[in-house]
């Protein structure tokens, strides 16, 4: 359950997802409270530095160590408009973030949902000299309005997206589509 803190810093997300999509890149924003304080926030970089492992958490993670002066953020709650994926929850977990917020679930990249990064304590068992303890997890805050953003960006791209499966809830995963239609069949499926 949501509190007033993971409310205000979602909101806060949400509204970074709209400057991402200003600055030419995808709506993804990151919100790193230390305590209650805001000690970093960040917005996709991956277009604007020419480097896929700019994701909004990755850059809000270096920054919050930069300003913390440690690389463990043990104090620290990340928030996120969109599940995590698993890159960056390898990076959450050595980072021994505290908890992790996030409003659309990624059910086929997502490092909680999918590939169970965030709640596995074999590597932390295994490693724990590298990994921290599985943070405390929250889901679907603020689901709908991080939502929103996307459909708002380009209601075409949120359609394929959430069709395939890859944000949201339960959706008709790739595979069930027969391969032998085309592209074009595809979009007018999801008209339907």
């Amino acid at each position: 359950m949501p509190n007033d803190l993971d409310l205000r810093m979602m909101a806060r997300c949400i509204e970074l997802s709209r400057a991402s999509i200003a600055a030419g890149e995808l709506p993804f924003g990151c919100v790193i409270c230390h305590d209650e304080e805001i000690v970093s926030e960040a917005t996709n970089r991956v277009v604007r530095d020419g480097d896929v492992t700019r994701h909004a958490e990755m850059v809000a993670m270096s920054e919050a160590q930069r300003v913390l002066g440690t690389k463990r953020l043990s104090r620290c709650t990340l928030y996120t408009n969109v599940e995590p994926c698993a890159m960056c929850c390898y990076c959450i977990r050595e980072t021994r973030m505290r908890k992790v917020v996030y409003a659309i679930r990624s059910p086929i990249m997502g490092g909680h949902s999918k590939w169970k990064v965030l709640q596995d304590e074999e590597i932390s068992g295994v490693i724990p000299e590298v990994f921290g303890r599985v943070p405390e997890i929250t889901g679907a805050v603020m689901r709908e309005e991080a939502e929103a953003v996307w459909r708002d960006w380009h209601p075409m791209i949120w359609r394929i997206i959430t069709f395939r499966g890859c944000f949201g809830g339960v959706a008709q995963a790739a595979a069930e589509v027969p391969r032998r239609e085309g592209f074009f069949r595809r979009l007018t499926l999801l008209h339907r």
